[in-house]
């Protein structure tokens, strides 16, 4: 079994249960975790409260001199930490080179730039008038991250999170962990101080409400499910800390008249069947004109059945399976829903796909005949699942995008740039892609209404870890 990462060293957990990490292609069992409890958490956080002193008073480029060195041995190690990446999540080997862990070296990489930009200066002041306004880290900073993108959300918290001067207590996904561990080999290897980067494996109820809870964690930032963004809340008001969260989504695809409707079409489809549909801001509500409803439904089915899912060791492989049994069960249970609810299955299904005797396989899957009040429709199934739904005008086209308790992300589509950007600033999300625009990690990623609260990526993502002091002179 491993073992947890405290105070620079790796260190057995209190507790002796443990948890398995399973292939999801392959069902079998290819390493085991600690399930760590609260005394792990206590002595995780009691050795960050006594690094941060120190780490605090480091200059920014000190501490950004430390993660360079974290970050040139973790893309060495990329390809093997890939690899491991597609054995415990599933994620094609193709797509976890270029995404799993080729992202999460993007934003490392650029969060160092950023470091190098904005210097010093950017933490010890700048003149407001006769005052100083200066940027203090928090001091402990507790990280709970998710399984769909879980190198790449341990990134985004752990990396700016230590530049603004904070040390950290991780509690990673118990579901595939295995890129937190490289992630922890990674830091510790670079020679970081013992105590600024923690690491306690368990589950979410047990280690992360004792990381949230605890009165020595200044802050807690959270990715996963509204359910438990909204349990971490609530359990950290106890002790009024500061909470940011990135939660889900329920994201339309809007397809205005004038698009290249095959352009756009496959486009959405991609979307959402990167990940195998585990994607929080996954365009999974594609509106289209009522008069080309029929053509678009038509593109989309045959787009998405050519996603076949397949082992994800092999080259060719588009789509792999779905993380764990339990999600191969939430999804094929929405996809029976929505044919209980009337909508039309144009392809996929609920069954397994053919040749599919183990593994937690899913059919890409295209619903037609969707109304917006559909649970496919509001709720987020987290899986290849895309729902097609028809629009009168514009005016309905918004109005159905913005019908959701949601707003992480959208996309627009038009022949006319000023078109879509004038619908784009009417969409309530925190992102909206034009046209397919690409990805830019200088910017602010994070969503509005109960999609989370606070700001990732970008210099937005930096000053999220940082308390604002005004000194008046």
């Amino acid at each position: 079994m491993r073992s947890l990462y405290i105070d620079g060293a790796w260190a057995p957990s209190a507790s002796a249960d443990s948890l398995d990490v399973v292939n999801p292609a392959t069902e079998e069992v290819i390493d085991t975790v600690p399930a760590g409890d609260p005394a792990d958490v206590d002595r995780a956080v009691a050795a960050a409260r006594a690094a941060f002193p120190a780490w605090s008073a480091l200059p920014v480029q000190e501490r950004r001199a430390a993660l360079g060195k974290a970050l040139a041995l973790f893309s060495e190690r990329a390809p093997d930490i890939a690899a491991a990446m597609a054995a415990d999540m599933g994620a094609p080997l193709k797509f976890a080179a270029k995404v799993q862990a080729g992202l999460p070296l993007l934003m490392f990489s650029t969060y160092l730039d950023l470091a190098d930009e904005v210097g010093e200066r950017y933490f010890t002041g700048e003149e407001v008038g006769s005052s100083v306004v200066v940027r203090e880290p928090y001091g402990v900073v507790g990280a709970i991250t998710p399984w769909n993108y879980p190198l790449h959300q341990i990134v985004l918290k752990v990396v700016p999170a230590l530049l603004a001067g904070n040390t950290v207590v991780l509690k990673p996904t118990e579901v595939a962990p295995l890129g937190a561990y490289a992630f922890a080999e990674v830091l510790h290897d670079a020679g970081l101080p013992a105590g600024v980067f923690n690491m306690v494996s368990g589950l979410g109820p047990v280690v992360g409400e004792a990381i949230a809870a605890h009165p020595d964690v200044d802050m807690v930032s959270f990715t996963g499910s509204g359910r438990a963004g909204k349990r971490i809340t609530e359990v950290a008001a106890a002790t009024v800390k500061k909470v940011a969260l990135e939660l889900g989504g329920k994201s339309p695809n809007v397809i205005l008249d004038d698009a290249d409707l095959e352009a756009a079409v496959k486009a959405g489809v991609a979307d959402v069947m990167r990940n195998t549909g585990q994607s929080c801001n996954a365009l999974t509500r594609m509106l289209v004109p009522r008069d080309r409803y029929d053509e678009a439904v038509g593109l989309a089915a045959r787009a998405a059945e050519k996603y076949a899912p397949g082992d994800p060791m092999q080259e060719s492989t588009r789509m792999g399976p779905l993380v764990s049994a339990q999600q191969l069960e939430r999804v094929r249970g929405y996809i029976e829903a929505g044919v209980a609810e009337g909508a039309r299955l144009v392809t996929g299904g609920a069954e397994p796909p053919e040749g599919a005797d183990r593994g937690y396989y899913v059919r890409p899957t295209v619903f037609a005949d969707v109304r917006n009040d559909m649970r496919i429709a509001q709720e987020e199934i987290f899986g290849p699942v895309l729902a097609v739904i028809p629009y009168e005008d514009e005016e309905d086209a918004v109005a159905i995008a913005n019908d959701t308790v949601y707003g992480l992300a959208a996309a627009v589509w038009s022949g006319d740039p000023d078109r879509a950007m004038a619908v784009a600033r009417r969409l309530r999300a925190g992102q909206v892609a034009v046209n397919g625009g690409g990805v830019n990690p200088r910017v602010p990623f994070g969503g509005y209404k109960q999609s989370g609260v606070g700001r990732e990526w970008g210099l937005h993502g930096l000053d999220e870890f940082c308390e604002v002091k005004a000194i008046q002179r």
